[in-house]
């Protein structure tokens, strides 16, 4: 038999934004949209057969949902309890079934009429979002032990990516819009002039306000006049509007942040493609209602659909129909595709935000935000600032009140909120902006290589949260990449990025850095970092609870997927370096590292281009680590200090609870003393320990690190200049002997003089 041609370039299908783009904005509708997907997974893998199948969680059955290859009148008829059948073994086993002559399986079901008589090979895969059931992803040929582990792994890639646009779909095709949902409005405004708040991410903005979501107000106002002018091709007018508009904005997310390989507003999209959807408020304006009125009657019912559900996922989708919502209805008023952005140029105010949130803000170039809950060290805060928006963090819900458009200035270097500013206050902070503009151009002073007065050589590496920090990473000459922060990825989105997805991002930061060293940390999440889609149980206190590499070893699949992608992208680079967060004990780091052997294992057989030896090391935040250093720096190839969450376990004060913020003390002997402890033992085994976190990069505490034998700082790239520049400042002897005097200190107060003498006396900058 001749063997049919295989593309092999597999491990890169459904990779492009803009292939995922295309596909659902080409679709008329939702069963439109899950038909033409079958019809590109079977193209990419040259498969005779793509089928979909749905899991209806209230029949508790797989439903065929569409299919390339099958009779297609066999979609919604073919049914199958899991466990019954390959399709309902996959679901169950949560496992790949791969059968080069499926017919001789026992487990194979036949349905009449359904044309698969010929298909010999079977190949498929469950769809899911964490442990939620969406259905499951088949292939099938005509030639028998067609599909191999190159194309199971294409598979699973495929549908990870796909796992958020299907289950949109999905759920969008079972609901039934029951009951209404009732939203307080936003009171009046208040008298505020001045707010002293807490700086999150530095910058100077002068513009008018807006609050965060206040286009939900559309929703429940009572209809108008106005309303009675508009028209049934009014609203599909404004439905293809907001499609415009949507496709823009996700256009600019990906230019801005290549990290979002999927689309961010795909829920946005679905519920466009939803017949029912568009249907039900047709119905309504067929009957007499007004459009407007219409698109908010139906909103409400989705609305309550959503956030009566007992999945915390699903809930949040609450958000992207009151967005979705507010567009169609602005759409109607102004209908204009050039019309700005609803947080374009604003200070936007909000009670609480996402990181999705934060991606939208910033794809409608949104001025500055201020947020009245959270704490800086949160990964809200912390996406602001890599991706430059002023934030301040302000415990003052009045400011929800502000009316719209109400003139703000903001100083977010220090957190200082002007209502209303006057123009002497104006005028002093243009002054201030301009000189600061000219200060910024030090930075192209920097050296390409850093050491102390009397010639010690450090590092500094750059700390990379978002790809975009690169181009600046490598114009202010870091010497490599020391941390990259990879859960970014996972946070922006709305369900698990796949292997291929990762892959890509992974491979954009060894090319930005060739030859240099560059350290992934595996998937850092929990406490302040939580994925909805996990549809995790709530912890009564996450910070102690299932994170960072705990999560990794509890969901093997998603580590080794990651761990896959990793040293698939560092195939060519010089020095790759794999970092676990969280290890509490050498038990943890050898369950880990064993499975970063087995990744290495299965892609050489499979013969897929990768780092065959990347040093694999520890990011030490834990107190437990400090009595098994000795035996822990044996084994491990190097080590980071993580020190912000490295103060907070050893102190025991939550870092984002302002009510215990004065505990959080990196200058306590215990922390200093742990410090040196840990770089002693490293350097005993020959072992490199580098620091990042907030120490890294405060002056004061800079001659403290060298001065115990630190020579590898990772920092966030705008630190560099300073950093490099105080390095250079100091000796050696100096710098050791500051070190010997804050180790012999026994109380805060006295390590606390120490500084303040140090930092008094000396030239730092």
């Amino acid at each position: 038999m001749v063997t049919k041609s295989k593309n092999r370039d597999h491990l890169n299908l459904l990779c492009d934004i803009g292939d995922l783009a295309a596909l659902l904005t080409a679709s008329s509708n939702i069963r439109n949209f899950l038909q033409r997907t079958a019809v590109m997974v079977a193209d990419h893998l040259s498969a005779d057969v793509c089928s979909i199948y749905l899991f209806d969680r209230d029949a508790r059955e797989l439903v065929l949902a569409a299919t390339v290859g099958l009779n297609p009148d066999a979609v919604g008829q073919i049914r199958m309890k899991p466990g019954e059948g390959l399709v309902g073994c996959t679901l169950v086993k949560q496992q790949p079934v791969c059968e080069g002559s499926a017919s001789r399986n026992p487990q194979f079901k036949y349905f009449e009429g359904s044309g698969e008589d010929r298909f010999e090979s079977f190949l498929s895969v469950r769809i899911s979002k964490g442990a939620e059931n969406i259905g499951v992803l088949v292939v099938q040929h005509e030639q028998r032990n067609y599909f191999d582990d190159v194309d199971v792994m294409a598979l699973r890639a495929a549908a990870s990516q796909l796992a958020s646009a299907i289950e949109n779909a999905r759920l969008l095709m079972e609901m039934n819009p029951q009951g209404t949902s009732e939203i307080q409005n936003t009171s009046a405004a208040s008298q505020l002039k001045f707010i002293r708040g807490e700086s999150a991410s530095g910058g100077y903005v002068r513009a008018l306000s807006t609050i965060f979501n206040k286009r939900i107000d559309w929703l429940l106002s009572e209809p108008s006049e106005a309303d009675a002018g508009y028209t049934l091709k009014h609203f599909h007018r404004a439905v293809q509007l907001t499609e415009n508009q949507l496709q823009e904005l996700q256009s600019r997310v990906a230019e801005r942040l290549p990290e979002s390989a999927s689309l961010i507003f795909t829920a946005h999209f679905m519920i466009l493609k939803d017949e029912r959807f568009i249907h039900e408020i047709t119905s309504h304006i067929e009957k007499g209602v007004t459009p407007p009125e219409a698109v908010r009657i139906v909103a409400r019912h989705y609305i309550s659909m959503f956030a009566s559900s007992p999945y915390m996922y699903l809930r949040e989708k609450v958000n992207d129909m009151e967005d979705l919502t507010g567009r169609i209805l602005s759409n109607f008023r102004q209908l204009d595709i050039d019309a700005p952005a609803v947080c374009g140029g604003r200070v936007v105010i909000a009670r609480e935000l996402y990181p999705s949130d934060i991606l939208k803000l910033a794809s409608e170039d949104v001025a500055g935000i201020i947020l009245v809950s959270g704490g800086v060290t949160s990964h809200v805060s912390i996406l602001a600032r890599s991706m430059h928006i002023p934030m301040v963090i302000a415990d003052r819900p009045e400011l929800l009140a502000l009316p719209e458009a109400t003139p703000m200035l903001m100083d977010a270097d220090i957190g200082n909120i002007y209502v209303n500013p006057s123009d002497v206050v104006i005028q002093q902070f243009e002054e201030r902006n301009q000189a600061r503009t000219v200060t910024s151009l030090l930075a192209d002073d920097m050296l390409p290589a850093t050491q102390t007065q009397d010639g010690e050589p450090v590092h500094l590496m750059a700390i990379i949260n978002l790809l975009g920090e690169l181009e600046l990473a490598s114009r202010l000459k870091a010497e490599g990449v020391g941390l990259y922060r990879s859960e970014f990825p996972f946070l922006i989105r709305s369900n698990f990025p796949s292997e291929q997805e990762q892959y890509l991002i992974y491979r954009r930061i060894f090319d930005a850095m060739p030859d240099k060293p560059v350290t992934i940390r595996t998937l850092d999440i929990g406490g302040d970092k939580v994925l909805s889609y996990t549809d995790a149980t709530a912890e009564s206190n996450p910070e102690l609870g299932l994170r960072s590499i705990r999560f990794s070893l509890k969901n093997p699949d998603v580590f080794e997927q990651q761990i896959k992608a990793v040293l698939r992208a560092g195939a060519d680079a010089g020095a790759l370096r794999i970092m676990f967060p969280m290890i509490s004990s050498i038990d943890e780091f050898q369950e880990a590292r064993h499975h970063v052997m087995r990744c290495l294992n299965e892609l050489e057989r499979i013969h897929a281009p990768h780092h065959p030896s990347p040093r694999i090391g520890v990011m030490i935040e834990l107190p437990s680590v400090l009595e098994i250093m000795d035996e822990l720096a044996a084994q491990a190839d190097f080590f980071s200090i993580g020190t912000n969450d490295f103060v907070q376990y050893m102190l025991a004060v939550d870092r984002t609870n302002e009510k215990v913020a004065e505990y959080y003390q990196p200058s306590h002997p215990s922390v200093l003393r742990g410090l040196a402890r840990i770089t002693r033992a490293a350097a005993h085994q020959g072992k490199e320990v580098s620091i990042c976190g907030e120490m890294a990069h405060e002056l004061a505490y800079i001659p403290f690190l060298i001065g115990i034998g630190i020579r590898v700082l990772s920092i966030a790239p705008q630190f560099l200049p300073s950093v490099q520049k105080t390095i250079c400042s100091l000796s050696l002897p100096v710098a050791e002997d500051y070190a010997s005097r804050l180790l012999s200190a026994s109380t805060l107060r006295t390590t606390r003089d120490i500084i303040e003498n140090f930092t008094s006396q000396s030239v730092l900058v």
